[in-house]
């Protein structure tokens, strides 16, 4: 099996890109879905993650409003809630790493030849790229970031931006996600040309896959 880590920054297009490589049969987890899961009322992260950022970031139903905890953890300025980040990373990031693993064990054991793909935007910030045999970053211009969020979200460009920028702070910049890189995937032109790039990367995978260990 083959462990693939899929990241790059917000509003990039991993998801996009994570769902073409399903449609050619890959294997994909999502790091954010399993986060969603871990943040319901009732599981351990949830009750750690209530405790530190506090009662505010729930909604009347007990529930977890994202909006508010990003709010919370990000602070309202590029930059400005680091620490905060930090901390929300420490509570989530080991479960939802667990849960990976997990996964990722039960496809190897169905299919030793899978390509496994774990969708996820803090691969290379979580020091997290060693546990993947091949790493894809999915890139982007900025402005193309702000148009596909404020789209995504239904709010107005600068609203996009400020988010947009926001999150980037509290990333590594593409340059050195790219460095990091076995392949990349410039997702600023169309759907189009982007499929063709995931066909080939996936050729290549498959490749790697078949080979002897």
């Amino acid at each position: 099996m083959l462990k693939v880590g899929l990241t790059g920054g917000i509003a990039s297009g991993k998801t996009v890109v994570g769902e073409m490589f399903v449609a050619l049969s890959a294997h994909l987890i999502r790091a954010d879905d399993i986060a969603h899961e871990l943040m319901h009322p009732g599981r351990a992260v949830y009750a750690e993650v209530v405790r530190s950022f506090g009662t505010g970031i729930l909604n009347p139903d007990g529930s977890v409003n994202r909006a508010r905890l990003a709010e919370a953890a990000f602070g309202s300025q590029p930059g400005s809630g680091s620490a905060r980040v930090r901390e929300l990373n420490r509570i989530v990031h080991p479960a939802v790493i667990r849960r990976q693993d997990e996964w990722l064990e039960e496809i190897g054991r169905h299919d030793g030849q899978a390509i496994a793909i774990v969708e996820a935007a803090l691969i290379l910030e979580a020091g997290a790229a060693n546990r993947f045999d091949r790493l894809i970053v999915v890139t982007c211009r900025e402005e193309q970031r702000v148009q596909r969020l404020a789209e995504r979200r239904g709010v107005n460009m600068e609203t996009a931006r400020q988010e947009v920028l926001r999150r980037m702070a509290a990333q590594l910049p593409d340059e050195e996600k790219i460095k990091s890189a076995d392949y990349v995937i410039d997702n600023s032109g169309s759907l189009d040309t982007t499929q063709k790039q995931v066909s080939r990367v996936y050729k290549r995978l498959q490749e790697e896959a078949l080979r002897p260990n």
